[in-house]
């Protein structure tokens, strides 16, 4: 069931509809009622969240009958729900704000992000900035590009590069999320590096990585709703989505280490740095 250019249209008409109609008229207008922790006090859920992934699967449904949809909030209620990736032969992948964090505290950095799986592998790729209305898209084989509201369109390609120094490059590193002993040590390391941040938000990192403006992410946390349109974006503008084992990243893989970075080069030099953490 690949992704055909109609489809690929209307379901990016549908996330800018759910952005414009269900997460822009909350943002910076919720009550604490409408806001609730998941997991841990700082994994936050709220009414946007919600209602953006009540709309987003039926809009797939209807555009792709039989998919199976996989949304975060779906998950955080059935976990089982996310078996889905590996089991059926097409999954969409929802995250209906990434950075929920951010949306609730009234910072701008938060997106929407979706992803479509095939088999278990990633094929297709989107993610959005509601506030600037413009979205990073790509295609299993056929590149990645910028698209703005106005029909602006640019190419996202990394250079190509010879060497790298990890002591000029910056990424986003997720230390955080990191637990125990290994949290120590991820934090000794940074200072390999020229500059190291975290925006809690996948998306603004991997839309900003895909525009050249860091080297490399990595994070401990798997969620396929966070990473699986990030990386297929990253690789198909000349990068590389790993395990630190060596292992290619797919929305199904659990455990690990992930590192997408600019370049195999880059790729290798930050692994180097978290070697044996």
């Amino acid at each position: 069931m690949p992704l055909d250019p109609g489809a690929e249209a209307a379901l990016i008409a549908a996330v800018r509809e759910a952005a414009r109609e269900e997460i822009l008229p909350r943002f910076r207008d919720l009550t604490p009622e409408d806001i609730a922790a998941k997991s841990r006090p700082d994994d936050l859920v709220t009414v946007a969240d919600r209602a953006a992934e009540a709309r987003l699967p039926a809009a797939a449904r209807k555009l792709l009958p039989g998919v199976a949809v996989v949304g975060e909030e779906a998950v955080a209620e059935n976990p089982r729900v996310r078996d889905q990736i590996d089991t059926c032969p097409a999954c969409l992948i929802i995250d209906p704000i990434d950075g929920t964090w951010n949306f609730a505290h009234g910072l701008a950095t938060f997106g929407v992000i979706l992803a479509f799986a095939e088999h278990g592998r990633t094929t297709w790729a989107m993610i959005y900035d509601p506030v600037a209305d413009e979205w990073a898209i790509a295609r299993d084989g056929g590149g990645a590009e910028l698209v703005r509201a106005g029909g602006a369109r640019r190419v996202l390609r990394f250079g190509q590069e010879a060497a790298c120094d990890v002591g000029r490059t910056m990424g986003y590193v997720h230390a955080y999320l990191f637990k125990g002993e290994e949290r120590r040590r991820v934090f000794s390391r940074l200072h390999a590096f020229h500059k190291t941040d975290a925006l809690r938000c996948s998306a603004h990192e991997y839309r900003l990585m895909a525009q050249g403006a860091v080297d490399f992410c990595f994070s401990p946390m798997l969620n396929p709703w966070d990473h699986a349109a990030g990386a297929l974006i990253a690789t198909e503008a000349g990068g590389v989505a790993r395990l630190l084992d060596g292992t290619d990243y797919t929305p199904g893989v659990r455990e690990g280490r992930l590192l997408v970075a600019k370049s195999q080069t880059t790729w290798d030099a930050v692994a180097a740095v978290f070697d044996g953490i």
